[in-house]
């Protein structure tokens, strides 16, 4: 993820700048591709991959997480570099990486039910970078701490996991909170970076918001799915 800091205060209010609304939109734009290929990939072997990968619940993490990782240390090297080979490489590891998780997820899912559920998950996760969005643009302060605590919420989600996957399934519950919080606090981070780091790069800042909401995204599916088939 871009870590770009400036730790003063800013003035800034909801204003919008072209370069703000350049970021936004093409990580929005990127999210609208991983959402259309996990409906595509629900109906290949990749979610069936999903859900093997996930019956060790630590194993699926570890997966994920190390491709999520990799491919955005790649698109980002391929955009400081000025490489758009590299940084469009990095760019398909990330979105298959989230695409194929999202798959397994509305797998589970009668397919007529799969456009809804993703509709759904769409609205409420827009709402919520509205929401943390003006939050953040309303403060005159910085977010960085936002940055750590994000970094101790996804620790606190491993070791989670990694004891509930062998002696204590209900920490399996604890993990996913504390990852869905890590998204969400680096959502709000990364709008931080956009607000006030003029001079940094638009693709960096975009890869950075495109994760966070890919993340959050990840997380509200998996509660709108149950909360759909729970009607059913």
């Amino acid at each position: 993820m871009s870590s770009f800091e400036t730790p003063q205060k800013t003035d800034r209010g909801f204003g919008l700048s072209r370069r703000e609304v350049t970021v936004v939109g093409g990580a929005s734009s990127l999210m609208a591709v991983t959402i259309a290929l996990m409906y595509a990939f629900a109906m290949t072997p990749i979610a069936e991959i999903n859900q093997l990968v996930f019956s060790v619940p630590i194993v699926g993490v570890i997966v994920y997480g190390a491709a999520i990782t990799i491919g955005d240390l790649i698109a980002e090297r391929g955009v400081k570099n000025d490489n758009m080979g590299t940084a469009f490489f990095g760019m398909v590891i990330l979105q298959v990486a989230f695409a194929a998780f999202g798959a397994g997820v509305i797998a589970f899912a009668p397919p007529d039910l799969r456009v809804t559920i993703l509709g759904i998950t769409a609205v409420i996760t827009a709402i919520m970078m509205a929401v943390i969005s003006g939050y953040v643009y309303a403060r005159s302060i910085t977010f960085e701490h936002w940055g750590r605590f994000s970094t101790y919420a996804f620790i606190g989600g491993v070791i989670a996991i990694l004891v509930g996957s062998f002696v204590l399934p209900e920490l399996l519950l604890a993990g996913f909170a504390l990852f869905f919080l890590g998204f969400v606090l680096r959502l709000g981070y990364e709008i931080w970076q956009v607000r006030d780091n003029h001079n940094a790069s638009v693709g960096l800042q975009t890869i950075g918001v495109y994760v966070a909401v890919a993340g959050v995204f990840v997380h509200v599916l998996q509660l709108v799915r149950a909360y759909v088939l729970s009607q059913e």
